[in-house]
């Protein structure tokens, strides 16, 4: 087991580093989750869920933990309407709904592991068709350190790594691989982490066959050549990765650079202050500390994960919030620019998302959902080529922030 760790945790292509070490949006993505699981609770419990995952907030919640690398590739999947088959049969079911959401109220509030457990038991008593252990994604998210995530990669790959014959799509199998998954995290805790993530990681590997074990040797030329297509594949996707990272960072060097030529205090996200561009470390083009802005602790380390925002010289009032996005969710985004403005409404700050140009009209679409409309929230967007392109100008030129919405864009919103 330490050997394969050890190989594990060696390779930048794999999980490890991919997304649970090294994947900046990981802390955002819990944040986002959970105000998204909030959402289904109460669209459910004021009758407004709909018919359909389509358009749902639960289709919200599941797009922002696909995105969560390749982990949880296919985990919204499982949620998808079959309206041939009836499942999950928590659509048109007004009583399965309703205890839907009354399930993830009791796991959202839940305190220790016995309340969890005893909600997934009673959950599994239900009898929901379609409702199984793909649920354990979302509770992950909720609980880290009690909940693995559950997909056919990672059953595969515990069914290879201790020679189980763990069944997907049952909650009783679940909770038994779930004990023996705890109990070997416990014992290689110090190779692994307290977070479920990283073991979880190892065995979706293991079951993509991107690590070998002894059960898994004896291969075909024909899976060797699937397998070195996949870490092909794998390689390519970490390129990408790193390409999109360089464009956040970039982004993020142009805002602190505007911010400071129009004499604002700035600071980058409390996760990206390492961060250099060009040999400009951003730790050094911003304030020394966050303001103490008077929030509570909980929306100020929230409001501290936002990519930029810049202060009125010597104070806490937020002149503008600014999310980079890249190729994570739009909504989560605006989730974190709404916490802020609803956390400080009497600061009237101006609140923008940048995006890469190809992403567009998919920023027009999130910004005219009703829940946007009606909060009477304005955000702007900012092309990454108009922030590129006019950066020096709007330090050259500029007297205030306002100088931004000669690149800034608004949503003419749908009647």
């Amino acid at each position: 087991m330490k050997t394969l760790i050890k190989e594990y945790k060696a390779n930048p292509d794999l999980v490890y580093h991919t997304w649970f070490i090294n994947n900046e949006e990981r802390l955002k993505a819990f944040r986002s989750i959970r105000r998204g699981v909030i959402q289904v609770i109460t669209d459910i419990k004021e009758g407004t869920f709909p018919n359909d995952f389509k358009g749902s907030s639960l289709e919200f919640v599941l797009s922002c933990i696909t995105e969560q690398k390749q982990v949880f590739e296919g985990a919204s999947h499982p949620f998808y309407w079959k309206p041939k088959l009836r499942i999950p049969d928590i659509y048109e079911n007004q009583e399965h709904k309703q205890y839907f959401g009354q399930f993830l109220e009791n796991c959202l509030n839940a305190s220790n592991e016995d309340t969890l457990l005893t909600e997934i038991i009673k959950l599994d008593s239900k009898r929901i068709k379609g409702l199984g252990p793909a649920v354990a994604s979302i509770l992950y998210f909720l609980h880290p350190t009690i909940i693995p995530p559950c997909n056919t990669a990672i059953v595969n790959g515990f069914n290879i790594l201790f020679d189980e014959k763990v069944k997907l799509g049952s909650w009783t199998e679940y909770l038994r691989m779930r004990e023996l998954i705890l109990q070997q995290n416990t014992k290689y805790k110090q190779d692994l982490s307290t977070d479920l993530g990283a073991i979880s990681g190892l065995l979706f590997e293991i079951g993509k066959k991107n690590i070998l074990t002894r059960n898994t040797a004896e291969l075909t030329d024909k899976d060797r050549d699937k397998i070195l297509k996949q870490l092909q594949k794998r390689h390519q996707k970490v390129e990408n990765e790193k390409q999109e990272d360089q464009l956040h960072s970039e982004m993020q060097y142009h805002l602190l650079k505007i911010g400071k030529a129009l004499n604002y205090d700035v600071i980058a996200a409390s996760n990206d202050r390492s961060k250099t561009y060009n040999g400009n470390k951003f730790s050094f083009m911003g304030v020394d500390k966050f303001p103490d802005v008077n929030v509570p602790t909980d929306t100020l380390n929230t409001i501290k994960l936002i990519d930029l925002i810049w202060f009125e010289k010597g104070t806490d009032r937020i002149v503008c919030a600014f999310e980079v996005e890249k190729s994570t969710s739009i909504y989560s985004g605006i989730l974190r620019l709404t916490d802020l403005s609803f956390s400080l409404p009497s600061h009237q700050s101006k609140l923008y998302i940048v995006i890469p140009n190809n992403r567009e009209k998919e920023v027009k679409l999130q910004l005219n959902r009703p829940s946007i409309q009606n909060s009477e929230l304005e955000i702007m967007y900012i092309l990454t080529s108009d922030l590129r392109t006019h950066c020096d100008a709007l330090c050259k030129f500029g007297d205030s922030h306002l100088i931004l919405e000669k690149i800034a864009k608004k949503v003419a919103y749908a009647t």
